[in-house]
């Protein structure tokens, strides 16, 4: 019998429209920890870089305030879903430990990141600056 606080249909619905916002953040907060990752070890810098950062940086100022479990975790519960959003991936011990190990990488990334700075850019009329995919 699966648990009634990770079983879906038992879930209210703002609980499940929150747990699908707070799953969707997760994922542009990886998929911006990535990009931070990519710009330093190939040292160039993209357009979406300072948008990685920040976003990380203001996550980081969240768990800061909820001294390291998400500030959101009240009001979660408050919607009638007890289960914290990496207990539904990891077991308990496990997701306790994301976060920590999470900011790790990032501060990482941010100190790699700040460690290469950016290549030079092409000169207008080289060859690098002038190449285009094949169509």
């Amino acid at each position: 019998m699966p648990d009634k606080a990770r079983d879906w249909a038992s879930l209210p619905r703002k609980a499940k429209a929150f747990r699908i916002a707070h799953a969707t953040a997760a994922i542009v907060n990886l998929t911006s920890l990535g990009n931070i990752w990519l710009c330093a070890a190939t040292r160039r810098r993209n357009r979406l870089l300072g948008l990685s950062v920040g976003l990380l940086l203001s996550e980081g100022g969240a768990l800061l305030i909820g001294r390291g479990n998400c500030p959101l975790g009240a009001f979660q519960r408050s919607l009638g879903d007890p289960v914290p959003l990496f207990e539904l991936v990891l077991p308990p011990r496990a997701a306790k430990a994301a976060i920590p190990l999470l900011a790790g990488v990032t501060l990482a990334a941010f100190a790699t990141l700040a460690a290469r700075p950016a290549l030079p850019s092409a000169p207008t009329g080289s060859p690098r600056s002038q190449w285009r995919p094949a169509p």
